[in-house]
Formats: C-alpha cells, sequence, structure tokens
C-alpha cells in the first residue's frame, strides 16, 4: 500500500477540486494511459505500472456516536485529490488490445469516470 513516509503535519483540511487538470495531462512515460473524467480521491491501492499519482493526504474520521466538537478525529487513511484530466497510470511495451484490456480493469476499481489514452504516432 501506498502511504508516506513522514508528514509534517498529521492532519488536513479537505479541500476542494474545482476545475481541470493543469498538469499531468499528457502521457509521460508509457504509450497508453488511464485519464480521469471527473474529479475525486483515489484511496492508496498499488500496482505494478507507472502510477503517476501518490496518496498524501491524510484523511480524519470521528468514532462512532460521537458527539460534536471535541476536535478533529484521528487520521484514517490516506488518499490523493485528483482532477479532472488527470493522467492516473500508464503503461508500455504490450499491445494496444490488452492495454485497454487492462486499464479497464483498473478504471473498475476506481471511484470516479476514466478514459482510456493512446500515444499519438
Amino acid at each position: 500500500m501506498l502511504a508516506p513516509k513522514r508528514v509534517k503535519f498529521r492532519k488536513q483540511m479537505k479541500g476542494r477540486m474545482r476545475g481541470v487538470a493543469t498538469r499531468g495531462q499528457t502521457l509521460a512515460f508509457g504509450h497508453f494511459g488511464l485519464q480521469a473524467l471527473e474529479a475525486g480521491w483515489v484511496t492508496n491501492r498499488g500496482g505494478k505500472l507507472w502510477i503517476r499519482l501518490f496518496p498524501d493526504k491524510p484523511i480524519t474520521k470521528k468514532p462512532a456516536e460521537t458527539r460534536m466538537g471535541k476536535g478533529k478525529g484521528n487520521p484514517e487513511g490516506w488518499v490523493c485529490p485528483v482532477k479532472i484530466g488527470r493522467m492516473m497510470f500508464e503503461i508500455e511495451g504490450i499491445e494496444e488490445p490488452l492495454a485497454r484490456k487492462a486499464l479497464a480493469l483498473a478504471s473498475a476499481k476506481l471511484p470516479i469516470a476514466t478514459r482510456f489514452v493512446a500515444r499519438e504516432g
């Protein structure tokens, strides 16, 4: 599982994911990629390919049946905020039908809509 070794602050604000990604929109490493079509949080799951995102944002939760107030809850997991257009995964060295099938299986595990992208030329 992906998680940072060390962070400066234990807890972070939720933040907003408005707009379109300004960086990481094009294929940089592989010939085929998986691009985000909507914004969302991708949790810390691993893989064996170019992973162009890293979950470094802590998510906190308060215990069940706890009254309001009394501060922020304890960190429970890590996520990566993804904006629209962000290239998340890339693959190289296999044929397009196999890459399309592999990235379709990866897309089914993600909580956001994605599309298959191939390098031109």
